[in-house]
């Protein structure tokens, strides 16, 4: 999404030459293939270690971080290695990301009207606001010292950026369209004021 609006800000002209069926399938395989490569290695490191049972998972979904910490042993190794997981899918998509809006930013300084200016940035801000709040909370978890670990705090952290963000994302790109905007001001003023409508 960062660099789709890089592109569309950037280089508008040349949108649809860039931004083409190849290079979104290309996106999306690079997308697909480093998700597969993160839970291989996670699966690989909960395979590798003696687990108590019954156990009793104290969170909400199966993540890694609340698993190892059920297990007899505990690898130091595995910690290293979260982290750099952490670093791989946290970091480098995060710097990729804010380097596309540093250049974006620059593009919309360089856009002489402030209307233009104002148009172009509520196109990103939406985006912007939804990267803030996923990679600070799970980066918050994944990357912070493990001598700070709480379950319960990683627990509600957790609910943020996996349940939140996707349940606000259809909701804040969607409130940007003029058709979505009206259609909610007409549903909320039927709910609150129902005679004046049905006459």
């Amino acid at each position: 999404m960062g660099y789709d609006r890089y592109v569309a800000i950037c280089n508008p002209l040349h949108y649809a030459i860039i931004m083409s069926k190849k290079v979104c399938a290309q996106l999306v395989a690079a997308c697909c293939f480093s998700g597969f490569l993160v839970a291989q290695v996670v699966t690989t490191l909960v395979f590798r270690l003696p687990f108590r049972f019954p156990s009793k998972l104290n969170h909400f979904f199966c993540d890694i971080s609340p698993v190892l910490k059920l297990a007899f042993t505990h690898m130091h190794l595995n910690d290293v290695i979260i982290f750099l997981l952490g670093i791989f899918a946290l970091m480098l998509p995060l710097l990729l990301i804010l380097v596309s809006y540093i250049y974006i930013l620059i593009a919309i300084l360089h856009i002489p009207s402030t209307t233009g200016r104002r148009k172009t940035f509520s196109t990103c801000a939406a985006h912007l606001t939804v990267v803030v709040v996923h990679y600070g909370c799970a980066s918050f978890i994944y990357l912070r010292p493990k001598s700070s670990y709480s379950s319960d705090q990683d627990t509600l952290i957790s609910v943020t950026y996996t349940i939140l963000t996707p349940l606000l994302n259809p909701m804040i790109y969607s409130l940007r369209n003029k058709e979505v905007k009206m259609a909610l001001k007409k549903a909320i003023g039927i709910s609150i004021f129902p005679k004046k409508f049905t006459q």
